[in-house]
């Protein structure tokens, strides 16, 4: 066999692999942006000397991956989730349908990959999320980050990140049932657009309104629930474990939950 026989048979081993590991819902393929690169920098068999050419470098390794949102590549055709997200935060920006946009600075809609794997649903905003426009980006959401890229070894940006409510509640009180209501749409069209295997729900007001159950967190918390179909985690609140840094230890166990249920590697 030549060289452009066997360059011919990995390709298409590769494409075999590929096809195998499609998305069976979303019919996409995630990947990592090393490996992205690593794909693309491979020419083809009419244009390379596979005799002279140098075989492209390998990727450095990192940390696992989920899939981030750019590269990955529609199978049956262009998905425009991105843009109707993109309508529906546009949407949101303009809300009036509680008091809540006459004490806002701005509306927080979402951070993370369209395409992500893995979802968390928080409460509300903070002061910080108000400020900026993003969601867990204060003292709360540095921890959640860190459970994301030091615990769960992969990138923030391969997740898709929200909460209940799109605006701060003045002092960050709890939200109210009819500021709930009113989120309610715009909460399930973003879990609608974006198709997560599993979702974490942090903290009660999430872990309720996904469960549909008025249970106390710690009864909630520890089992597999549901959300229209989509299996959902629920743990603590990352502005909790900061109060109460003994709960650190039970929602490590929550992560590993979800790790084993996305098959990604546990460290240790």
């Amino acid at each position: 066999m030549d060289r452009n026989e066997l360059y011919r048979d990995i390709i298409a081993d590769v494409r075999t692999l590929l096809k195998a590991r499609t998305h069976p819902r979303r019919r996409t393929i995630a990947l990592s942006p090393e490996a992205a690169a690593w794909l693309q920098a491979i020419p083809g068999p009419s244009t390379v000397d596979t005799a002279s050419a140098p075989a492209p470098a390998a990727p450095e390794p990192g940390p696992a991956t989920l899939g981030k949102a750019p590269t990955a590549a529609p199978v049956d055709g262009p998905d425009d989730r991105e843009a109707a997200l993109a309508e529906a935060a546009r949407r949101v920006s303009a809300c009036t349908k509680c008091a809540l946009c006459e004490t806002r600075t701005q509306t927080v809609f979402s951070d993370g990959s369209p395409w992500a794997r893995l979802a968390f649903v928080g409460e509300a905003p903070g002061a910080d999320e108000d400020r900026q426009g993003t969601p867990f980006v204060g003292r709360a959401g540095q921890l959640l980050t860190d459970i994301i890229t030091k615990g769960m070894r992969i990138h923030r940006s391969e997740v898709y990140i929200c909460n209940v409510l799109k605006c701060r509640p003045p002092g960050n009180r709890d939200p109210q049932p009819e500021e709930i209501a009113s989120c309610e749409p715009y909460l399930r069209e973003q879990l609608r657009l974006v198709q997560p295997e599993v979702i974490c729900a942090l903290g009660s007001f999430a872990a309720r309104f996904l469960t549909g159950l008025d249970l106390p967190l710690g009864r909630l918390r520890g089992s597999w629930r549901e959300y229209e179909g989509i299996p959902v985690r629920v743990t603590y609140h990352p502005s909790y474990l900061l109060r109460n840094p003994s709960a650190k230890k039970q929602a490590w166990e929550d992560i590993q939950e979800i790790m084993r249920r996305l098959q990604l590697p546990i460290q240790g």
